[in-house]
């Protein structure tokens, strides 16, 4: 697999230009701590403190002053990360308001953005790409391990084209340490998390050390290790329609006189207790370096994912391809006996080579302040097992880089220009390749403004892409333009309240997977058919919003409602090809409406002692043309904790509700509504330094059968039982 010159040198050229993410500052302490960043040092109080969800986003790069068209904006640090800590960033994120995750294994989950997944979410590394394939196939995992983040923003709403028409639901931004951005004031600086748990034997740990060397150069280096055995789960593996499905086909086999396959039947429909094949194990290294040259800075880092993880199988079913031994490594296999003779164990051995590359130049007094860069290149590869066989492998090599110009702040206007590219170029290789070898090729420039500086503004965002994608085995290739665009009217009544409205018209170019899938899939246990005939898939969009304080209360509200045309999803036919479920790729108009919300109050505070409510709520409506449901809309949720804090000791309870879904497209099962339970016990125990953190969490307390709607598998894939887990975070 090789690149042609003139992609290596467009990639070099954006990559000597320049790249910035929004930044959000909204107080003086913000710009303040933005000021301190570019001269390479900040202060360790002002770097450590708690940043807000109602749309602060902390300066992860300069950019417009507000853009509130990115309306819902939520952030996670380290200590939210140590109390929602999980191996994949779909479930870590998974209790924010609009927010969900495909579960669709343990060792697999990627978000969930109102209600949209797949190719309408983006999942980035401080500003571009995973470069991964998690977007192209729910059983990908994302090459992230949370362990070795710094902080994570969830990013919905217009603006957020910004990063790709790939992020017509929102974007996921993984922010690192990767590339180190300042010259710590310590010999070094260490981060560090570890944890244990007991509904799946979690074993994990992730460090990350900084070391100076002279006042302008920083060195860094990272790695972690996570090992799970199965997972423990409350009653039985398989729905309650599935399982009697199950059921009533082991009594047909043993009607007949198969007393064997009617035994395997019954033996599948009644394991509980744990999810076969449901182990995983993931480790990374990175190394990277910065040098900070006055108020530029520069860097460029390398790393590499391995994660190993089982793919649990529908029970009951039997692949075409034959007999496999278990290869399990979870201790259930002693426990609880072999898999079934017949069934398919499946796993996958995924790896990742990454290199990325950071520039910050400062440009002086002009009409551009900064000029920024962006650049990583990605080999990727993952291998589906079929017991101790190779069934298929996935190779991915592939270029992005993002450029950006931004403007001074101050005045009427700001605001920046830049340009993006994107290169991939992926090959499947053996019995169930489903995807034929394909290269995408993207360009995209984009831009967006700011004016005013009273109480009423106006912001703009445009996006044009010019996409082509190929099957070179086929010879067949689609050459895609699209153009996506936001205007924002916002009002702010004073300091504390910022409300407006955003209109948006977003387009999208079909994926390759999308176009040219054709064939069985044995992870998701699906034969897949693409549409190479499929049209740019289009959206308008409303959006109000409001966010700000009352009181003493944060609070953040947003309503949404988009309207599309050729709508691109994935659904079942209810025929079977090779022994497994068809699923297609369609096209129609769809309507989509939500409401998401949260709002933060103290309850009782003396200084040295104080509870604190935290109230969110997530809603969406999905429905296509001929008036059935889109398939795997998350239900309504309702979230509610109370925290009581004092200067040693945290305790916070929570209660999320999960209602029914009984709105589902045709051949997907509804989920019933559940709650979980939760509790948590911080205990910081030096006063000088609130970054040393020991955690007690109790997860699902009351042991409670769940099931995520977004997910493919939930059917037989719930949510963990009751969960112990205990963590020590240090930071100094």
């Amino acid at each position: 697999m090789k690149y042609s010159s003139s992609h290596l040198s467009l990639a070099a050229a954006l990559g000597l230009v320049c790249f910035s993410t929004p930044a959000i500052a909204q107080d003086a302490d913000a710009r303040q701590a933005d000021d301190e960043i570019e001269r390479g040092r900040i202060d360790d109080d002002l770097h450590d403190r708690r940043v807000d969800y109602q749309g602060n986003i902390i300066v992860s790069a300069e950019g417009l002053e507000q853009l509130d068209i990115l309306a819902g904006t939520s952030v996670f640090e380290a200590d939210d990360i140590q109390r929602n800590l999980s191996g994949q960033i779909g479930d870590v994120l998974a209790k924010l308001p609009g927010v969900s995750a495909s579960s669709f294994a343990p060792g697999s989950s990627r978000p969930v953005l109102r209600g949209f997944q797949g190719e309408r979410v983006r999942v980035l590394v401080d500003g571009i790409g995973t470069a991964d394939v998690s977007n192209t196939s729910v059983d990908h995992a994302t090459t992230i391990d949370p362990l070795t983040a710094e902080r994570i923003e969830v990013l919905r709403g217009p603006a957020v084209l910004l990063f790709g028409s790939q992020a017509i639901g929102g974007a996921v931004n993984v922010i690192d340490k990767r590339i180190p951005r300042r010259i710590p004031d310590e010999g070094f600086h260490l981060d560090a998390l570890a944890a244990v748990d007991s509904a799946s034997d979690l074993r994990t740990g992730g460090a990350s050390i900084d070391v100076p060397i002279g006042d302008k150069f920083v060195f860094h280096i990272d790695g972690s290790y996570r090992e799970t055995d199965d997972l423990e789960i409350p009653g039985f593996q398989i729905a309650p329609e599935l399982r009697a499905e199950i059921l009533a086909e082991g009594d047909e086999e043993e009607a007949e006189g198969e007393l064997e396959e009617a035994e395997e039947l019954r033996e599948a429909a009644n394991v509980e207790g744990f999810i076969p094949n449901s182990a995983a194990e993931t480790y990374t290294l990175n190394g990277g370096f910065g040098v900070i040259v006055g108020r530029s800075n520069f860097g460029a880092s390398i790393g590499y994912y391995d994660t190993n993880y089982g793919v649990p199988g529908r029970p009951g079913t039997e692949h075409a391809h034959g007999e496999e031994e278990n290869h399990g490594d979870g201790d259930h296999d002693e426990e609880h006996g072999e898999e079934e003779e017949g069934e398919e164990i499946v796993s996958i051995d995924l790896e990742q080579f990454r290199a990325d590359f950071l520039g910050d130049v400062y440009l002086g007094e002009g009409v551009f302040e900064r000029l920024k860069l962006r650049a990583g290149f990605s080999d990727y590869t993952h291998t589906e097992f079929e017991g101790e066989e190779v069934g298929t492998v996935f190779d991915s090599e592939s270029i992005e880089a993002r450029a950006e110009l931004v403007q001074r702040e101050g005045g009427f206007s700001r605001g920046s220009i830049g340009a993006q590219y994107l290169y991939r170029d992926f090959f499947a290789e053996g019995a169930e390749a489903y995807v034929p070898p394909n290269i995408t090729d993207q360009f995209a420039l984009f831009a967006l403004q700011e004016f005013g500086a009273g109480p009423f503004q106006l912001e703009l965002a445009a996006r044009g892409e010019f996409t082509d994608v190929e099957d070179t085995l086929n010879n067949l290739e689609r050459d895609f333009e699209t153009f996506s665009g936001a205007l924002g009217f916002i009002y702010e009544a004073d300091e504390a309240l910022r409300a407006g409205v955003n209109l948006s018209r977003v387009e999208r170019a079909p994926s390759a997977e999308e176009l040219f899938s054709n064939g069985p899939h044995i992870a998701t246990q699906a034969f897949e058919i693409g549409d190479a005939d499929l049209e740019v898939e289009s959206a308008w969009g409303v959006e109000a919003f409001a966010r700000g304080r009352v009181g003493t209360a944060q609070f953040s509200l947003a309503v949404f409602n988009q309207w599309f045309n050729d709508y691109i999803y994935l659904t079942e036919t209810g025929e079977e090809e090779d022994d497994l479920p068809v699923f297609v790729y369609l096209q129609q108009d769809a309507d989509y409406f939500g409401v998401e919300g949260e709002v933060t109050f103290p309850l009782y505070d003396t200084g040295d002692f104080g509870v604190i409510a935290d109230l969110r709520a997530s809603y969406v409506e999905a429905e296509l043309d001929d008036g059935s449901a889109v398939p795997r809309i998350p239900p309504l949720t309702l979230f509610g904790a109370l925290e009581a804090q004092t200067g040693a000791f945290d305790l916070r309870g929570e209660v999320q509700w999960f209602a029914e879904q009984d709105e589902v497209a045709e051949f997907e099962t509804p989920t019933d509504d559940f709650t979980f339970v939760n509790a948590y016990l911080t205990w910081r125990p030096l006063s000088s330094n609130e970054n040393i953190a020991l955690q007690l969490v109790g997860e699902n307390l009351f042991d409670v059968t769940g099931r995520r709607h977004a997910s493919f598998t939930k059917d037989f894939v719930p949510l963990p039982g009751r969960n112990i887990r205990a963590s020590v975070r240090l930071s100094f």
